[in-house]
């Protein structure tokens, strides 16, 4: 006979958590609705419904207030913070979307979750069932018994934990699960509002519990007890009475176990289906909607009828999609069809172009073909042969179209096309127009894939390129592989969606003409910069990194026989779970240290950084975590992404990923080159020129951030520092310290420098104290120190935040936008993040825009000049220029110029430039 195993889901519990996992970068439908917490939910309930296969299963939902304990303690839950108005919106989706699984809810009123799933587990335990309560509460603790378990969904990288009757005994040091009740009542919860005992955390709790039992044999034995606390013992007799009641789940909510109710389903996936195209679960769809189904697809021959073949590809009902879509795809194979195409290409005055190659790396990756458009539904594609002669004839009759200024270029991410072109001597130009980078600049916190745009904005779904490929994996193939005919459809498609795209996100940005601007005057032109600056590279010095090799390997070891000896014996440092015992079990460098989740001590950096002056082994410990992340991230991983063709590291630099407007680099990641450390910087020693003939010169931003701030802000005493080019670290701490400029010392200026910057992004006392590692009381003086002198300052992010209440949302002074879709939220945790946001956006983003601006006027400045130079990394406010030693003056000059007159501002913008044999060097 098969096991009856039920699962019972506590759907509050769950939803919360699904909100908060994506709270830093929340996701939203095309219609704006915040789906965060309905794609989590649904991820944990399809994950459970996949790997644990219940045969029996509910969600237990908790109806609105008041409950019984509302009318026992009118206080109960009084102090929690309203729930997120995103949440509110979402919970009936999310029971549309538990329907749609064929799953029952059950919502009893008058009771919580909680009771409801007890009263259910107790039953369904008389019935024969092993049941699991999915829920992070650690109240459910007391019903756990042997056929009833509590099941913490996973979380940050841990598997799901199964807390058994052993489990909770052992967590609790306790002899029974129903004990966690009396722990529960004197420890009290202050997010419910549940009074407990004052001064009484959990590890007492459990002390007294384990020592005398229960609540009650506390009271019996309370002469035992000593001093304040026993005090507070007895003043609490009667909230402990009341608080036990609270904590304490019902198990008589009137609610039967039906069997039949609750037996697992098959699922609606028709509704399901319905569902996710309405949220955008398209990858959630693919995982979950069973079938694939092959269709007929449309072709047609070079300016004629279509015709018809097959392709398998995957169908989405309610989209429309390469077979139920009438279009005319055309092959353009002979020398004839190609001078037609030219032809029309030449009197267009834009048109999209869609190149096809084996792979994603545009610096490696051969090219195969090309699709054009000028025209919706129609397209054209120009297989490329193997025969590196054949294709660069082929590939030079579309030089004349493609170097023509006159004709604007139209692309989806455009610039892996201009670099694969520009590896064959096309050099790509004229005004361009990138569907990925318009959206992002409407919508910068969306996704811009060109599948999820097709389906957003024209209701139709691309052919996937797995279809042709297969999926990721030694076993998918090249596009060389596939038949031509096949990839026709598929590279005409993307140009055809591309071109129709490129309509509606043009009229878009036309009701918008502060992005219309952003779009046409920075991140279009950018486009041509950065494809320049990939295909330049930056040359590694393999020797340098060999050498340093063995320095870090040689200080590591040295480190790992110190820690050794402070601990006094040899243990796995690697090892979160080790070193917790090591330090808060052997060494007790602290009473009570912070556990995570699963229970184990934290050990994480943040953590660490707190108990630098506890003990001596905890510097060992971050010096050999930095010794080792610069080893296995940097120096062992940089020399393997040496391209083999040219030698050079080639990043790829993301215009469209940060919310911010800030570049971002992958393949390597150069935005995160450690510079705050020696040993960090080290790493910096390992860029060098491209031969000996150049040299590198660098150029930073001084502190544009706090610039900006000071225009914005129109501080007086904030535009005085600068205009009068004082140091504006031991500027503040003059002014917050109330010393003389002279009289500043390190200290002094270091928690100045910690405030300056911690305002831009909105820190709170707390924050700040943990930074500099002071009290409380101090952070808040300093930051009460910092706005009397600095008042403007408080203005401005006031007036920020009143902005973006009115507005939802915030812009840089090039008009970049930030949506703050909770900024008026009743929660105070969403709020205060968009609130944030609000004093932030502005100033970061302006900085952004900034170097961009620079960017783009010192190339067009030095290829006017003809300057032997090469900007070939941009890292935050710095720009490296790979520059013939003949032409570094005027590099020096041009870069210099250019950058510090990229914008006007109350106050000057300040460039500190440099060069040398390396980055280390140069910068």
């Amino acid at each position: 006979m098969n096991e009856k195993k039920l699962f019972l889901l506590d759907a509050y519990a769950l939803i919360f958590r699904a909100y908060y996992a994506f709270i830093k970068n929340p996701r939203y439908n095309s219609k704006g609705l915040n789906t965060s917490a309905i794609l989590g939910f649904t991820n944990t309930l399809y994950d459970i419904l996949k790997k644990e296969k219940p045969t029996h299963i509910a969600v237990v939902f908790d109806p609105p207030p008041p409950n019984f304990r509302h009318k026992m303690f009118p206080k109960y839950k009084a102090n929690r913070d309203a729930t997120p108005e995103d949440i509110l919106k979402s919970v009936p989706h999310i029971k549309e979307v538990i329907k749609a699984f064929n799953i029952s809810i059950y919502e009893v009123e008058g009771y919580e979750a909680d009771d409801t799933i007890g009263t259910l587990a107790k039953k369904a335990e008389k019935a024969g069932f092993t049941t699991y309560m999915m829920t992070p509460d650690k109240d459910y603790g007391q019903l756990v018994s042997e056929n009833i378990f509590m099941y913490k969904p996973k979380r940050g990288g841990n598997e799901a934990e199964i807390l058994g009757k052993k489990e909770i005994c052992e967590k609790y040091d306790i002899e029974n699960p129903e004990q966690v009740i009396d722990i529960l009542a004197i420890w009290g919860d202050a997010s419910d509002n549940i009074p407990g005992i004052p001064g009484v955390g959990e590890k007492t709790s459990m002390m007294l519990i384990k020592k005398y039992k229960s609540t009650d044999g506390i009271y019996e034995h309370i002469n035992e007890l000593k001093g304040k606390q026993k005090e507070n013992v007895e003043n609490s007799r009667e909230l402990v009475k009341l608080s036990k009641e609270l904590v304490t789940i019902a198990l008589n909510v009137p609610v039967d176990l039906n069997e039949n109710e609750l037996t697992r389903n098959e699922p609606n996936y028709k509704k399901l289906e319905e569902l996710f195209k309405e949220f955008d679960f398209r990858a959630l769809s693919q995982r979950i909607i069973p079938g694939k189904q092959q269709q007929n697809v449309m072709q047609g021959s070079l300016f004629g009828s279509p015709k018809t073949e097959i392709l398998a590809t995957e169908v989405f009902s309610d989209f429309k999609d390469i077979n139920s879509s009438e279009h005319n795809y055309l092959l353009i194979e002979t020398e004839e069809d190609i001078e037609k195409l030219v032809g029309k290409l030449e009197k267009t005055d834009e048109f999209c172009f869609d190149t096809e190659t084996t792979g994603t790396d545009p610096h490696l990756a051969e090219l195969i073909g090309i699709a054009f458009s000028y025209r919706k539904y129609e397209a054209y594609y120009v297989p490329i042969p193997e025969n590196k002669n054949s294709a660069q004839k082929i590939i030079e009759k579309f030089k004349p179209v493609l170097e023509n200024k006159s004709i604007k270029k139209i692309g989806q991410n455009i610039k892996y096309d201009i670099i694969i072109l520009a590896n064959h001597g096309i050099n790509v130009t004229g005004n361009v127009f990138d569907t990925m980078l318009a959206h992002y600049i409407l919508e910068p916190a969306k996704r811009h894939n060109l599948n999820i745009l097709a389906e957003t904005y024209l209701n139709y779904s691309p052919v996937s390129i797995e279809t042709l490929i297969g999926k990721k994996g030694k076993n998918q193939l090249s596009m060389r592989s596939v038949p031509v005919k096949k990839v026709k459809e598929y590279a005409g498609e993307d140009a055809d969606i591309t071109l129709q795209l490129k309509e509606i996100l043009k009229k878009k940005l036309e009701e918008d003409q502060e992005l219309k601007k952003l779009a046409e005057t920075i991140e279009f032109p950018l486009v041509y910069v950065l494809a320049d600056m990939e295909r330049s590279g930056v040359k590694i010095s393999k020797e340098k990194l060999n050498n340093y090799e063995t320095e870090l390997t040689s200080k590591i070891e040295d480190t790992e026989k110190k820690i050794y000896k402070v601990a006094g014996t040899q243990f796995n440092i690697a090892s979160p779970k080790q070193l917790g015992i090591i330090l808060f079990e052997k060494l007790k460098i602290i009473d009570n240290p912070k556990k995570t989740k699963t229970g184990q001590y934290a050990t994480g950096e943040d953590e660490l950084q707190k108990l630098k002056d506890k003990h001596e082994i905890i510097n060992l410990i971050l010096d050999y975590r930095g010794y080792a992340k610069l080893l296995s991230t940097y120096v062992r991983a940089l020399p393997e992404l040496i391209n083999p063709k040219t030698g050079k590291i080639h990043t790829s630099y993301n215009q469209a990923v940060t919310v911010t407007g800030r570049l971002s680099s992958t393949k390597p990641n150069l935005q995160n080159i450690p510079i705050r450390t020696e040993d960090g910087r080290k790493i910096r020693e390992a860029f060098i020129p491209s031969d000996n003939n150049q040299v590198l010169f660098s150029a930073d931003y001084s502190q544009i951030e706090l610039r900006i701030m000071a225009h914005l802000s129109q501080d007086k005493n904030m535009l005085g520092a600068f205009n009068n080019n004082e140091d504006i670290h031991a500027s503040t701490a003059s002014k917050i310290f109330n010393v003389k400029i002279e009289e500043v010392d390190k200290d002094m200026r270091s928690k100045a420098k910690s405030a300056n910057f911690g305002i831009i992004y909105g820190i709170s006392a707390f924050g700040l104290s943990q930074n500099l590692n002071i009290p409380r009381s101090e952070a808040k003086d300093l930051i009460d120190g910092y706005f009397s002198n600095y008042p403007d300052v408080k203005g401005y992010m006031d007036k920020s935040i009143k902005k973006g209440r009115d507005n939802e949302s915030v812009r840089t002074l090039y008009g970049r936008k930030r949506q703050l879709l909770n900024i008026n939220s009743g929660n105070s945790f969403v709020r205060s993040e968009d609130e944030r946001n609000a004093i932030n956006a502005p100033i970061q983003g302006t900085a952004a825009d900034i170097i961009k601006i620079a960017m783009i006027n010192c190339q067009n400045r030095l290829k006017k000049e003809n300057i032997k130079a090469n900007m070939i990394l941009q890292v935050h406010d710095e720009l490296v220029f790979d520059v013939h030693k003949d032409d570094l003056n005027k590099t020096q000059i041009i870069v210099t110029e250019e950058m510090e007159n990229a914008a006007k501002l109350t106050v000057e913008l300040i460039v500190d430039s440099n060069s040398g044999s390396n980055w280390l060097e140069a910068h």
